[in-house]
């Protein structure tokens, strides 16, 4: 009966992923590349910026794709837990007539966006091959940092979906935060620019662990991650925050969520 249950909502999931992926871009003539589109200008930016202005470029082997990279694991982040956040309220006259695990809704936002991030990938790889980027034969293991970035960006966006219902205020709170955050994390300069302990204390974070380990596995072994900075112990900090955030943010989310009807 569970087993039979599980099917159920496992096509539920489906079909709201689906349905969220169709809508994102219906009557835009555009449509997915808006998606693709977004990255790449703020990419081309950057790297004019950061190439000829701050001339960094240079101190990083293959700096376009390694700054790609970082600009898009980001996009799908952001994307994920604004769009999570919003699931519960947004569909609050579902909530309200029909029964099941409200969960759903928010797991089916951040894997829309997890499908934007896999097309979007597709492009980094594309982008890697007319660059004369040769894969690392640890390639492979972005499919598991994938894993832990979804369970991470899972967490923080059922932690957020959770409070958006009570507090309206958080989305302005959470935008501030983002975007401290995209300058706190090494995405557009290198690990080896941040001071010693200024580089540890940054290095805790499971987003910084992520995208660094991302493009050590993907672009180049000279890239600074969490093994190279700190020492054992404190190197399984960031990958065992990514679990300990999403078993919080579960574990609120499932106390709120018998609530929620009447708090929209």
């Amino acid at each position: 009966m569970k087993s039979l249950q599980s099917l159920k909502y496992y096509g539920l999931v489906r079909e709201l992923t689906l349905t969220d992926f169709k809508l994102k871009y219906k009557a835009s003539f555009f449509g997915y590349l808006w998606s693709l589109g977004k990255p790449l200008m703020l990419f081309g930016v950057l790297l004019v910026v950061f190439t000829s202005f701050f001339k960094m470029g240079g101190a990083i082997p293959n700096y376009p794709v390694y700054l790609l990279l970082g600009i898009v694991l980001w996009t799908y982040f952001v994307e994920a837990t604004f769009s999570s956040m919003a699931s519960i309220v947004g569909k609050g006259d579902l909530i309200r007539k029909v029964y099941f695990p409200r969960i759903i809704l928010t797991i089916s936002a951040s894997v829309t966006a997890l499908i934007t991030l896999l097309l979007n990938l597709v492009v980094v790889l594309i982008f890697m091959i007319f660059s004369k980027v040769s894969p690392s034969v640890n390639s492979p293991l972005l499919f598991l940092l994938l894993i832990e970035f979804f369970v991470l960006t899972s967490g923080v966006s059922l932690l957020l979906a959770s409070l958006f219902v009570r507090f309206r205020d958080i989305a302005h709170i959470w935008e501030i935060c983002a975007q401290a955050m995209f300058y706190a994390t090494p995405i557009l300069y290198p690990l080896s620019m941040v001071p010693g302990e200024f580089g540890k204390v940054l290095m805790l974070s499971p987003i910084a662990q992520i995208i660094q380990d991302s493009r050590y596995v993907l672009i180049t072994t000279e890239t600074g991650t969490v093994f190279n900075t700190l020492s054992f112990p404190f190197s399984l900090i960031p990958y065992s925050l990514s679990f300990i955030i999403f078993i919080i943010g579960y574990w609120i989310f499932q106390k709120e969520a018998s609530k929620f009807a009447e708090e929209i």
